[in-house]
């Protein structure tokens, strides 16, 4: 998968002077548009439209310096309609405008261009089963949260200090299917994996598609195929080191693909640094290509 996911990035690279196809990308990958995204920000540690405008302003910026275009030519060679919109697309990478770095010759940003490998350290083991799961519901309460990649999360920490007792009495009512118990679902807005980038953080129970409860909010979960990893590690560490694991190596070593649904995680909670028992549920479905290639 990574042959792929590389000449994925070989097609990105050829686009940069017009408009880049993702789905092609992704096609070349042989994954979903929507998996594509989500693996090159988890492999990357960045989004891939933040990636496909800072190669593109490396590339303008050498013409820029070497001055044998003018620079409203340089913006339509890269896609920009205005020397406006080009102007701010090279400030946001840069930190100045082309007209400035032209005249100065002041030091730029560089963003080389981007290859998978397979790097090996040391010998993790993730314990793991495949579920198929009809179409559910969890209720519960929900907050918006920046991720956060190490340590404690301080939105989901005060979302759940926030909660009544009443309403997890009335969730712990409702639970009756798995993953059983009180649960957390991370619900991301964007493809974006970056550090305070934001999601939807959901407390509540797994329970059927047509419960309500007028003093809970409900989300409606899709029939499909998940991949729960059981984990046992120092809490939060061993958690976000599993996450990591998942996208940068079971999903390239495996024939799957995420799909659009919520993370889901049950964990016991404990202090920061004990052991506890989690597991983490990712939706997931077969890929189409040959993930060993």
């Amino acid at each position: 998968m990574l042959d792929r996911l590389n000449q994925a990035l070989d097609h990105l690279e050829s686009c940069l002077d017009q408009e880049v196809d993702v789905a092609e990308a992704a096609r070349i990958a042989a994954v979903s548009e929507y998996h594509f995204r989500r693996l090159f920000s988890a492999l990357a540690g960045m989004p891939l439209p933040v990636y496909v405008r800072r190669r593109r302003m490396t590339l303008a910026a050498a013409e820029v310096l070497a001055g044998e275009r003018t620079l409203l030519d340089v913006a339509v060679r890269y896609g920009y309609g205005s020397g406006e919109a080009f102007a701010r697309a090279f400030r946001s990478v840069h930190g100045i405008g082309p007209g400035e770095a032209r005249r100065t010759g002041a030091l730029l940003t560089a963003q080389p261009r981007m290859s998978f490998r397979v790097v090996v350290e040391g010998s993790t083991t993730m314990r793991y089963r495949i579920v198929e799961k009809e179409a559910f519901r969890i209720v519960g309460r929900k907050a918006r949260v920046p991720l956060v990649h190490e340590g404690v999360n301080p939105g989901a920490a005060a979302h759940l200090e926030n909660l009544d007792e009443r309403a997890i009495v009335r969730m712990k009512e409702l639970a009756d299917r798995e993953p059983k118990g009180i649960l957390s679902a991370a619900v991301y807005l964007t493809d974006s994996r970056e550090e305070g980038a934001e999601a939807d953080y959901w407390i509540g129970v797994a329970t059927g598609p047509e419960t309500t409860v007028e003093e809970l909010d409900a989300l409606d979960v899709s029939a499909g195929t998940w991949a729960v990893f059981d984990n046992d590690g120092p809490y939060p560490r061993a958690l976000q080191e599993l996450w990591r694991d998942v996208f940068t190596q079971w999903f390239p070593s495996n024939p799957y693909t995420s799909r659009p649904g919520p993370e889901l995680l049950r964990t016991h909670l404990v202090e920061i640094g004990e052991e506890t028992h989690s597991q983490l549920w990712i939706p997931i479905e077969r890929n189409s290509g040959n993930a060993a290639a």
